[in-house]
């Protein structure tokens, strides 16, 4: 019975789930950042996208892990 496998998938999926939550936590601080200040819009969108992309990053290379090893 092939076990390793299944305990990868099961640790990437609970990997995942702190980008997800960095994704939420850093949208919401750009929301509410515009939402205070709305000239402050071209400031906050690209280190927000950038915030972003990193976290999905994260996620990605979790799901390469669980695949490799």
């Amino acid at each position: 019975m092939e076990l390793t496998g299944s305990i990868n998938v099961i640790g990437y999926g609970i990997a995942a789930i702190g980008p997800a939550l960095a994704t939420g936590m850093i949208f919401t601080a750009y929301i509410n950042g515009v939402a205070r200040q709305p000239e402050s819009r071209n400031v906050l969108q690209p280190i927000a996208f950038l915030g972003f992309a990193m976290a999905e990053a994260l996620a990605l290379f979790g799901l390469v892990l669980a695949f490799v090893l």
